[in-house]
């Protein structure tokens, strides 16, 4: 006789099947860019989607040295850090950080997106940033069939 159950059942850790997704930022801004980036590594195009398990894809993100930020960020936005320390207030403006270090830019936007807690972390490590076309992740990508364009 087959029972009904009007519970859901925990997801598992090996339950989980992850794939992979080829991002193209060339000409894309970076706000929209990180947002569709932020949605697939938490998994929210997934149906089997849970707030308290970490169930997202992996992202390959390419050509981040040609991202766009439209009006004058560029010159006008400012990331500032601060060490602690008297006189530790560093500054720079988005087009500084997008000369030297392009990776950082998107991923500095990806983590705001993200929630703010123990998830978001790992989350990040599913996230491979790289400033031009070339990446090592060609064969994942070719396997899985998800290269989008």
């Amino acid at each position: 006789m087959v029972t009904l159950t009007k519970s859901t059942k925990p997801q598992k850790e090996a339950d989980i099947k992850r794939s992979w997704h080829l991002i193209d930022l060339k000409g894309k801004v970076l706000g929209r860019a990180a947002v569709s980036i932020a949605g697939l590594i938490q998994g929210k195009h997934k149906t089997a989607r849970s707030f308290h398990f970490d169930g997202g894809d992996y992202v390959v993100a390419i050509n981040a040295k040609d991202i766009v930020m439209t009006g004058r960020k560029l010159s006008d936005k400012v990331y500032t850090r601060y060490s602690g320390y008297p006189g530790g207030l560093r500054t720079n403006t988005a087009g500084e950080i997008l000369s030297k270090n392009p990776k950082e830019l998107v991923r500095h936007a990806v983590s705001g997106m993200l929630p703010k807690n123990k998830l978001r972390k790992p989350r990040l490590t599913r996230l491979f940033i790289f400033p031009d076309a070339k990446h090592p992740y060609e064969e994942k990508l070719a396997s899985k069939g998800e290269v989008k364009k």
